[in-house]
């Protein structure tokens, strides 16, 4: 169980509608600390991908100009309802993060 990512696929006719939540700082690396004045590091996402049983469907190359704790939706055809869809991200300090859903 990923304890960044909630993750819903949802199949509508031909299309498979995902929504996800990553829960992350999203660091620009330009905001200050206004404690000590210092710069916060950047620490952001840099790639997201989503694949529908084993085949990639989506890849998204993500900044620090990205929200914390980024929203995500989009849709695909050729899924079904039972089929597994995974999604995953890296960011920039080389953390990571996966989970894999079930579309209904």
């Amino acid at each position: 169980m990923s304890k960044t990512i909630k993750i819903r696929a949802q199949q509508k006719g031909d299309t498979c509608h995902v929504k996800a939540l990553i829960k992350h700082p999203m660091e620009t690396g330009l905001r200050k600390d206004k404690k000590t004045g210092k710069k916060i590091p950047a620490h952001f996402i840099q790639e997201v991908n989503c694949a529908h049983e084993g085949e990639n469907v989506l890849t998204g190359l993500w900044g620090g100009a990205v929200s914390t704790n980024p929203y995500l939706a989009f849709e695909f055809e050729g899924a079904k309802k039972g089929d597994k869809v995974t999604l995953s991200w890296a960011d920039n300090k080389g953390e990571s993060d996966s989970v894999e859903t079930t579309i209904r």
